[in-house]
């Protein structure tokens, strides 16, 4: 078996994959579901419910805000409460639509059977309608990004699509939803990227999976087998070392095809592959396949401490201390709560923040590991550009964002900072680089945006 990696940088966490032989369970209704209408890159949904109204599980409750947005549907039958304002993961107060739960009544329109449907049994689905009912069902990447999965599939005229690259890489050292979503729905998980492959008009696939998966790499090759044999489509599972962050689409590009994208504005496709997460892959096989909008997730609730981390089926709008209650509550004393993993997640102020279509997993980091260590001053160790994916210089983006050196961080690339936290896990003297590297990058690209459009006034 010839496993692959990516060539530059990188990093191996301790792996504490606590839920990785826990099969996945049904998450309990909510008694209030919270739809933040911001879950994706790009505008804002725009609410199309209003107070007093009734709605399915499956009904929409907020539109595309624009282009490069999603709509939004709801996860439960109920009444909607209101339209206001609360915390999101971001630690802002943003808008949201929030239902109150009674029953669990679906729109007639979503098919529920268990029958799995091949795409060779559906001609109506065009790469055209393959496309629309992708936009339809507002799915995103489900890996974290949440980038709105239909434009990926309609690249700029000046890019040619090659192939797909289903990401089930997962190199987050806690989290397992993506494994257990394979091991459980793998039929369904390969028609889904017949789809994608279908409408994004290429004939190659690639499935990246690491090697801490071996049942996942031998179960989807042998299935590939079956499924794409004789098939005009050529898809290869592709077992990767263990290496974070792999999971990043650039890294994945380079150790599946080993192409190398160019520094923003440049993306994948600029080098012939679409990088689609696998539980992307899933939701876009349900939506095309049962005519169902996304509107729940696999996501893993893990930590050290915690009675009984698991892996759930979950609708989203579920306030994150509901799965946390199922997992036998928040553990006793000082905890870090985190929407994601331990590297790339985000801290949380409240427990009551609401499962969204990016929220692979809810994280509890305990004890001494929730709290950072005295930062130091820098000893020029260079362990940080060793460790940087992205070939940069973290120490001295770091810097110029300490100094407010905005013209020399632009000069030094710090928009191709993709926020893995590599450098800062592997600094021994536990300076906070990502936490001003951030800081740098926000404000460069505000400084581009701002720039780009004074020039369009002229």
């Amino acid at each position: 078996m010839k496993i692959k990696t990516f060539s530059i940088g990188g990093i191996h966490p301790e792996e504490n994959k606590l839920t990785h032989d826990v099969e996945t369970k049904l998450a309990a209704l909510p008694q209030q579901a919270i739809f933040p209408l911001g879950q994706h890159i790009g505008a804002p949904a725009k609410p199309v419910v209003a107070k007093g109204d009734k709605v399915k599980v499956g009904t929409m409750i907020a539109e595309a805000g624009g282009f490069v947005s999603a709509p939004i549907y709801s996860s439960v039958s109920g009444t909607v409460f209101k339209i206001d304002t609360a915390i999101d993961a971001t630690g802002y107060r943003k808008p949201v639509i929030i239902i109150n739960v009674e029953g669990d009544d679906w729109e007639e329109s979503i098919d529920r059977s268990d029958k799995l449907e091949l795409v060779k049994d559906h001609p109506e689905l065009t790469p055209e309608e393959i496309v629309n009912r992708i936009k339809t069902a507002g799915v995103v990447g489900m890996g974290g990004a949440c980038f709105p999965t239909f434009i990926k599939l309609c690249p700029p005229p000046t890019a040619k699509a090659e192939c797909v690259i289903i990401n089930a890489v997962e190199c987050e050292p806690y989290i397992t939803a993506d494994f257990r979503l394979m091991m459980e729905h793998a039929d369904e998980i390969l028609v889904g990227l017949e789809l994608l492959m279908k409408g994004a008009k290429v004939t190659k696939g690639y499935i990246g999976i690491e090697t801490n998966k071996m049942p996942a790499i031998e179960l989807l090759t042998r299935k590939c087998a079956e499924v794409f044999g004789s098939s005009e489509y050529s898809v290869e599972v592709v077992p990767l070392k263990q290496r974070y962050p792999q999971g990043g689409e650039k890294q994945l590009v380079d150790a599946v095809i080993n192409r190398q994208v160019p520094a923003p504005p440049a993306i994948p496709v600029n080098v012939g592959a679409i990088v689609q997460n696998v539980g992307t892959a899933f939701a876009v096989y349900e939506a095309c396949m049962k005519n169902k909008p996304l509107f729940e997730r696999y996501t893993t609730v893990t930590g050290k401490k915690l009675a009984n981390p698991g892996n759930f089926l979950v609708r989203m709008g579920t306030p994150m201390k509901d799965l946390i209650d199922a997992c036998g509550g928040m553990p006793e004393g000082d905890n870090k709560l985190l929407a994601g993993g331990p590297m790339m997640g985000k801290a949380l102020t409240s427990t009551e923040v609401p499962i969204c279509k990016g929220t692979n997993s809810v994280t509890i980091i305990s004890g001494e590991e929730a709290f950072r260590k005295e930062p130091n001053p820098c000893i020029r160790c260079a362990k940080c550009v060793s460790a940087c994916p992205m070939g940069l210089e973290p120490y001295l983006l770091a810097k110029l964002a300490a100094v407010q050196n905005w013209e020399r961080a632009e000069h030094e690339e710090v928009v191709s900072c993709i926020e893995c936290g590599s450098c800062q896990f592997t600094c021994p003297a536990h300076r906070p680089l990502l936490d001003n590297i951030r800081q740098a990058k926000a404000t460069v690209m505000g400084i581009i945006r701002a720039r780009a459009a004074a020039a369009q006034k002229k």
